[in-house]
């Protein structure tokens, strides 16, 4: 039987399983921008369009690299938690 305890134990592993996998994602994305608004302080190059490809760049290349770590985090947390949950074992 799934109890309020229950129910908020897996919202907050959940929750916390989706930083867990955001956090490389966006810790690129803040590197990539500071690094581009330090080189547009730098050269005095204000063009706003400049920020989005590094960024996206750098994102993806990101994602590509840990895309592993995230699937095996997901995956994880749906067969020792939710499943159970789901199944009631």
């Amino acid at each position: 039987m799934l109890t309020e305890a229950i129910f908020f134990d897996t919202l907050r592993q959940g929750l916390w399983i989706a930083t867990i996998t955001s956090v490389p994602i966006l810790t690129a994305a803040l590197v990539a921008g500071v690094g581009v608004g330090l080189f547009q302080a730098l050269t005095s190059i204000q063009e706003m369009t400049l920020t989005f490809v590094p960024k996206l760049m750098a994102i993806v290349a990101v994602f590509w690299l840990s895309m592993s770590f995230m699937t095996e985090t997901l995956v994880d947390f749906f067969q020792n938690h939710i499943i159970p949950i789901i199944t009631g074992a």
